[in-house]
């Protein structure tokens, strides 16, 4: 196991030049064509938390303090795994003139793809703070602990990303599956609306949900000034490591037919 483990961090080392620019490839194309450019990691969630603020702070204002941080807490983290993990499937087909001249390690791709968009995020949480200022929302030394579940949904990101990367390349149909899933997550995640209204019946659907388990996590750091829930947070990290292993392992086995598939 130590050898397996010495020989990949050997390797990664060997290419990590090419996941920087991979980074950086990932980061420019996605605004090349933009006027506003880098601006949009700004201006997206702002306006999706203006816009869904306005339609549901009427109903759910007097349940849920400070509704914009509320909900721009769980639109960002739900927005880093949807859009890590629906980039990463796409990420050896849209590199496949690459894959098919030279050797690099194909694991790069889905991991550069979500590293960019896990680059988004950081850069989306300065608009968080923003908003927090603007609300009058206190700064809480608990904010801190909000590294912990975020580093568990980046995890959690790549694993399934590896999963998912592997099965779009011998079957296409997963990424129109992938965007049922991704909008079913929207709403099992209580992105916009608070946990109390969700019928008891309901509730396992949600306590399943690793994603939920992170978002909660975050806003009882940030919001309620108090550590997450241990029992959430472990199976948030259970969800995280688990579908690492997985996928590395399904990744592992089948990355040398990539190149027969694309």
């Amino acid at each position: 196991m130590s050898g397996n483990m010495h020989r990949f961090m050997a390797n990664f080392n060997s290419y990590k030049f090419l996941l920087t620019e991979l980074i950086k490839k990932d980061v420019q194309s996605k605004y090349k064509d933009s006027v506003l450019g880098l601006f949009w990691s700004f201006l997206n969630p702002l306006l999706q938390m203006i816009v869904l603020t306005i339609v549901f702070s009427t109903f759910f204002s007097r349940s849920i303090p400070n509704f914009p941080v509320y909900l721009l807490t769980g639109r960002l983290i739900l927005d880093l795994f949807a859009k890590g993990t629906s980039g990463a499937m796409k990420s050896i087909k849209n590199n496949k003139a690459i894959i098919q001249k030279i050797y690099v390690p194909k694991y790069m791709f889905p991991l550069g793809t979500i590293c960019s968009e896990f680059i988004n995020y950081l850069i989306s949480l300065v608009v968080l703070v923003l908003v927090m200022i603007v609300t009058g929302q206190e700064f809480y030394f608990s904010i801190i602990y909000a590294v912990i579940p975020i580093a568990l949904v980046l995890i959690l990101t790549i694993g399934v990303g590896l999963i998912l990367t592997t099965l779009a390349t011998y079957f296409t149909d997963i990424n129109y599956l992938w965007k049922v899933v991704t909008m079913m997550l929207t709403y099992l995640s209580a992105v916009f609306y608070p946990i109390d209204i969700v019928p008891k019946k309901f509730l396992i659907f949600f306590k399943l949900n690793p994603i939920y388990a992170a978002i909660a996590s975050c806003r009882a750091c940030i919001l309620y000034d108090s550590f997450p829930e241990i029992k959430p947070l472990l199976y948030l990290a259970l969800c995280a490591f688990g579908s690492l292993i997985v996928g590395l392992m399904i990744f592992y086995k089948y990355q040398d037919e990539f190149i027969l598939r694309i």
